[in-house]
């Protein structure tokens, strides 16, 4: 929409409210106070005057802050008051170059060479290789053939005396699953999605029991079993021992059963490390006591801390131009300063002292969430304890037959509970504070900001994956990073 169409819309608004055609009610008090609270101070009255929301939002997408400005200025001689634009957040913290934006950011965490990444997840998961293999002797996990441990926790077996009726007599069974994220979409079950949780549930139809089985066929649903999960994965996350759950009446169903049926659905995506029974408390999600995430990020040329100690100041910087900072849509996102200097590597030693500083602490992550519901994002509903969080430079095999290989960084982040996306956003930011030269409590200082801009976008879900998850107190002598 042009802008002489929007001045018209503001100029017929400012007459009707001088005519006292609109007599401000509670009802365009509360109007006003939504569009100053959500919307750019100028673009309110438009949004006050005009009872349709739909049309102001529309206006807004339409046309950018800044042409708005301009033609209202130049057709009406209205001075609008100048407001700064950000092109990320106000960071106060100074370090010693200029952080990223939040394009120049994603840019830096996509560029690079992910397939590597996905397919060795994928070799791991159909028990190829190890996945412990890139730490060698850097960690105290016990390693055995698979490189993928079933729970300690021996089978659960109901005596005689402990038999009970009714609600008290179904069997709960345990299911440790590894499946490989590039080949479903997220774990949670979606219509006309290929997800984790569709596959099991479908794969555990047979075990459901008569009445259930009943209920289904009188409804016209499908013949699937309920499954419970300690955490859902969004899309391209990997699960190496995700824990799952689910009950039957049936008495008749053994373990390997269980082990068959999902092995035999999606060969080479999803397999089966172990099955057992359970006490009917247990639950994947509330009786586990940490979660253990690795991040996998692949170095460029150049990016090793070898290499980069090798390397001096001036070729660590380069313009902002140098570096792919395509703009925004909108055009406030645009760095105001053309000629600044931007960091163009990072060294894994300074995102493993980033890291370091979480660990012992309960702290507030809600500016590293993202999309969290409303009550999730003050008080207890966004603290997180972090017991481990470690960095460290590895080698992944990209063809062992050929003797492939190439250098990453792995990122290890255990806690008692992670927010939506807590992870990606933790190692984007991590990245971008060593980028940058910020101070090594720059994460902590992160806690107190007031916007969630203050923090990196997502880092791509293709190197996250869902280690394993524990039922007993955390032993830092299982770590992967030491």
């Amino acid at each position: 929409m042009a802008g002489s169409s929007i001045l018209r819309i503001f100029q017929v608004g400012i007459h009707q409210k001088t005519q006292g055609e609109f007599p401000e009610s509670k009802h365009s008090r509360i109007i006003k106070q939504q569009a100053t609270a959500e919307l750019e101070p100028e673009c309110w009255m438009i949004l006050l005057y005009q009872r349709p929301r739909a049309l102001a939002l529309e206006l807004r997408s339409q046309i950018t802050r800044r042409t708005f400005i301009s033609s209202m200025e130049t057709n009406a001689n209205v001075k609008i008051p100048q407001t700064k634009d950000y092109s990320h957040y106000n960071h106060t913290d100074s370090c010693k170059s200029s952080r990223w934006t939040s394009r120049e950011s994603y840019v830096f965490m996509y560029a690079r060479p992910w397939q590597n990444v996905i397919n060795f997840y994928s070799d791991v998961v159909n028990g190829q290789i190890t996945l412990l293999q890139l730490f060698g002797a850097k960690t105290h996990h016990n390693a055995d053939d698979t490189g993928i441990h079933p729970s300690d926790e021996s089978e659960y077996v109901i005596t005689p005396s402990q038999k009970r009726a009714g609600r008290w007599a179904r069997m709960n069974y345990k299911i440790v699953v590894s499946y490989h994220g590039g080949s479903f979409d997220g774990w949670q079950k979606q219509p006309e999605l290929n997800t984790v949780q569709e596959v099991i549930e479908k794969s555990l139809g047979k075990f459901v029991d008569e009445r259930k089985a009943a209920l289904l066929r009188d409804k016209g649903l499908p013949l699937e079993a309920n499954v419970v999960v300690a955490g859902r994965t969004d899309k391209g996350v990997t699960g190496f021992q995700q824990v799952c759950s689910f009950y039957t009446w049936r008495e008749d169903i053994k373990p390997q059963d269980i082990e068959d049926a999902i092995n035999s659905n999606t060969p080479g995506k999803l397999r089966v490390i172990s099955v057992s029974k359970v006490p009917r408390t247990f639950h994947p999600n509330f009786s586990a006591k940490w979660r253990r995430y690795l991040y996998i990020f692949p170095l460029n040329d150049g990016e090793t801390d070898e290499e980069d100690s090798k390397n001096n100041q001036e070729n660590n910087i380069i313009g902002d131009k140098s570096l792919e900072t395509s703009s925004f849509d909108d055009e406030n996102e645009k760095d105001d300063e053309e000629n600044i200097k931007k960091p163009t590597r990072f060294k894994v030693s300074k995102v493993n002292k980033l890291l370091q500083q979480l660990e012992g602490k309960l702290l507030s992550y809600k500016m590293f969430a993202r999309d969290t519901k409303p009550s999730r994002n003050t008080g207890p509903p966004t603290e997180c304890f972090v017991f481990h969080a470690r960095a460290t430079q590895v080698t992944l095999t990209i063809d062992a037959k050929k003797g492939e290989y190439t250098k990453a960084m792995c990122i290890e982040l255990v806690a008692n509970r992670f927010l939506r996306k807590m992870v990606r956003v933790l190692v984007a930011t991590s990245i971008r504070e060593a980028a940058a030269g910020a101070e090594d409590n720059a994460l902590i200082k992160l806690m107190d900001a007031t916007c969630r801009r203050a923090t990196a976008p997502p880092a791509p879900p293709d190197g996250l994956c869902l280690f394993d998850v524990g039922y007993n107190d955390f032993d830092s002598q299982i770590c992967l990073i030491v």
